[in-house]
Formats: C-alpha cells, sequence, structure tokens
C-alpha cells in the first residue's frame, strides 16, 4: 500500500496580511436590490461599497469625511461659520429692503 496523505499549502496568508493587501489596492462592491410585485417596482436599493485605505481613497479622490460635521471638526467649525453668515447676510438683505 502507497502511503497517501492529505498535502497542505504551506504559504498561507494570515487576515493580516490579506487585510494590507486590500486596502493597498482598494475594493469595490456594487450591486441592485430590486423588489418588485406584478411588474410595479416597489423597492430599489443600490449598494455601492469601496474599502480602501485613507491614503487610496484621498487618490481616488473620495474624502468625503473632511466635510462631514459629525466625523471632523474642521468641518464642524466650518458649519457654524456658515450658519452665522448667512444669519448676516439675511440681515444685511432686510436692511436693503428697508432703505429701499
Amino acid at each position: 500500500m502507497s502511503d497517501q496523505r492529505m498535502q497542505h499549502a504551506i504559504t498561507g496568508s494570515s487576515l493580516a496580511d490579506i487585510l494590507e493587501r486590500v486596502l493597498d489596492k482598494g475594493i469595490v462592491i456594487a450591486g441592485d436590490i430590486t423588489i418588485s410585485l406584478v411588474d410595479v417596482e416597489l423597492l430599489n436599493i443600490k449598494v455601492r461599497l469601496v474599502v480602501a485605505s485613507v491614503d487610496k481613497a484621498m487618490e481616488m479622490g473620495i474624502n468625503w469625511w473632511e466635510s462631514d460635521p459629525y466625523l471632523s471638526t474642521r468641518a464642524k467649525k466650518l458649519e457654524e461659520e456658515n450658519h452665522l453668515l448667512r444669519e448676516r447676510l439675511e440681515r444685511l438683505e432686510a436692511r436693503l429692503e428697508i432703505a429701499a
């Protein structure tokens, strides 16, 4: 009888290696889900998921977190400044209407 053994690959990748490769290159997952009844579309969900490192995302032109007031302290300050400027503009426009 011959000796038959199962051979295993020694060069396996750890989860950290795989995650590093994915974040370095980036990965896009896209899909659409549509629910319809009697040829009437009831629900349409579009799923777009990008998994990448911050550097790779910025290289692709994705930087929404920089202007999201819940994720950036600078964005919160800009939002407050925008609110103050809008109030000031409304006051100036009201004065111009009175003067006219």
